[in-house]
């Protein structure tokens, strides 16, 4: 698994807003976080110190973010738009829940699927709920077994385009 992507974000840009407009909140891109056991990633609305819950770290699919570029053609989001903290490349990430895992010398504990909700046909384009829902590619929700440091791989582009 190779890490080409970290992003936090201090605030909730969706949560508590349905029937509303979404928040203000950006997804702040890193070359590397921190991630705290029990809590999450440092600096992220899911970082809490009562244990945050199951998704105390959020990994997305590099490759389903390219899927669903070429399906719903798009070519100018980034991969931030979906508000999960890691994104990765080649690994089914289905087969990470129930299972401990390292990243990096860092461990995690992979929990359930990320369901995508309704915001996404809005944050990247009409249909992506959809993809997304029948490819069961929403992402992971993951807790953080030790603390430690994750970066982007080396030789890794941050580029945001597809």
């Amino acid at each position: 698994m190779k890490i080409v992507h970290l992003f936090r974000s201090p605030a909730h840009m969706y949560v508590g807003h349905h029937g509303r407009e979404p928040g203000d909140a950006p997804m702040l891109e890193s070359a590397r976080l921190r991630v705290l056991a029990g809590c999450g990633v440092e600096g992220d609305r899911y970082c809490r110190a009562d244990g945050g819950g199951d998704a105390q770290i959020t990994l997305f699919s590099e490759e389903t973010w390219r899927r669903l570029c070429g399906e719903l053609g798009r070519s100018d989001l980034s991969p931030a738009v979906f508000r999960r903290n890691v994104v990765v490349r080649g690994v089914d990430l289905r087969t990470l829940i129930g299972v401990d895992f390292e990243v990096q010398g860092v461990r995690f504990r992979g929990v359930e699927h990320c369901r995508p909700c309704y915001w996404m046909d809005r944050a990247f384009a009409p249909g992506a709920l959809e993809c997304l829902s029948k490819w069961e590619a929403g992402g992971l929700r993951a807790r953080v077994l030790t603390d430690g440091w994750i970066e982007v791989d080396a030789g890794e582009a941050p580029a945001c385009s597809g």
